[in-house]
């Protein structure tokens, strides 16, 4: 495997890709974050924070599985500016969040990490944990591109 450098005031992005790696073929649980057990888009990057720092920064509140119907707010969004480092790319780069706005007037409701080829690695209802090209039209649905903090002491 070619390495990876780190991202722009971020974790080093070849530790976030191998990390998100060791999660695919984990089964789709709306809600759940555990390697090879399940988990959802969100489990997936909770689960890979855990990896990298232990504890998680705060737990989400549960939510339905057409949470983003309601048009709550852009909650992910929101959470990911919390605890992650806003990337200036204009591209996903190796090791970056990317979050996604399926739908004009929606709050982001989905999200993934780039690998070390341009792909997604993320989960989706009724799959698992995979990865996938990111077409052009995915790319114009990005709302968000993040990437793990350096350090979260």
């Amino acid at each position: 495997m070619t390495e990876i450098s780190t991202a722009a005031d971020g974790a080093p992005a070849a530790r976030v890709v191998r990390l998100a790696e060791a999660w695919l073929g984990t089964p789709y649980r709306h809600q759940g974050s555990r390697k090879s057990v399940g988990c959802d888009c969100l489990g997936l990057v909770r689960g890979v924070w855990r990896d990298l720092y232990g504890e998680e920064p705060e737990r989400p509140a549960p939510y339905a599985v057409d949470w983003v119907l309601d048009r709550s707010g852009e909650r992910l969004l929101e959470a990911a500016g919390r605890h992650l480092v806003a990337s200036e790319c204009r591209r996903p780069e190796p090791g970056s969040v990317v979050l996604f706005r399926w739908r004009n007037r929606l709050p982001a409701s989905h999200c993934g990490i780039v690998d070390g080829g341009g792909r997604l690695i993320h989960a989706y209802d009724g799959s698992a944990v995979v990865r996938s090209a990111m077409p052009e039209p995915w790319m114009r649905r990005i709302a968000g591109i993040f990437q793990f903090p350096e350090d979260v002491r």
